[in-house]
């Protein structure tokens, strides 16, 4: 199945990133679940875009551990 992080939202279009190789595409919202925002993951399967809560909080605790390396090597 295919991954994407919610890269943008404009009215009915949502553009979309995949994460294994950063292409873009755009979907109508209306095939995408309810209730999606920027940053979230998605994945594709079976015709079907699911939120990835799991995925999704992964990848913000690897980007905040990320930034955190960055602040202490600034600072120290």
């Amino acid at each position: 199945y295919m991954k994407y992080a919610v890269e943008k939202i404009e009215e009915d279009i949502v553009v979309l990133e995949s994460l294994e190789d950063r292409t873009k595409k755009e979907v109508q919202i209306s095939e995408l679940p309810e209730n999606i925002k920027e940053g979230n993951i998605l994945t594709y399967e079976n015709e079907l875009y699911k939120k990835d809560e799991e995925l999704e909080r992964q990848r913000r605790e690897t980007i905040k551990n990320k930034f955190d390396m960055l602040r202490k090597k600034k600072s120290g």
